[in-house]
């Protein structure tokens, strides 16, 4: 009888914990990602740049940036695509996160499409974030992403095995 009990235990402390963890994600969700993916979209470095923290190491094939130096490069990058009348789109789907009340790490892919002269391209990648709650908001804090694995160029193969996340507006 003890065993059950313990049993019983140690399930609801893994459902609440579990409950827990899912709540905060859908706070990330809706505070970091929901206005990422529309900053992104819209084109608006200034919102983009809004959800890291003050302080990001940002790493891409490229190399380290401690200065935030990518900061400037979104406001440069998006004012340059708008200047062209092009557009952009991202979408992106997690292969995992591993989230506490303080901390959150999340791996996954994006797609991002350009449409440039009516032509389409996108670009493939996988992604690495850290986010920490800050002054009681989720800001990244930490950005690394790639457009290769072990040397092999992200495809659309490599995205479609996910569904991509779409935010409710």
């Amino acid at each position: 009888m003890k065993y059950l009990y313990l049993l019983f235990v140690v399930t609801i402390l893994q459902m609440n914990a579990q409950t827990s963890t899912e709540v905060i994600q859908k706070e990330i969700n809706n505070t970091v990602w929901k206005p990422f993916q529309k900053a992104f979209e819209n084109l608006d470095g200034k919102a983009l740049n809004a959800t890291y923290a003050t302080n990001v190491l940002r790493v891409t094939p490229e190399g380290i940036d401690t200065q935030n130096t990518f900061k400037k490069e979104n406001l440069k990058r998006f004012a340059a695509i708008k200047e062209k009348q092009n557009s952009i789109s991202l979408d992106f789907w997690f292969d995992d996160r591993k989230t506490n009340e303080t901390t959150s790490y999340e791996i996954g892919f994006y797609r991002i499409e350009f449409v440039t002269g009516g032509k389409t391209e996108y670009s493939y990648g996988q992604f690495h974030i850290v986010l920490k709650k800050i002054n009681n908001k989720w800001k990244i804090t930490q950005d690394w992403d790639t457009t290769t694995i072990a040397g092999e160029t992200i495809t659309a193969a490599h995205y479609k095995k996910k569904e991509a996340i779409r935010f409710d507006n």
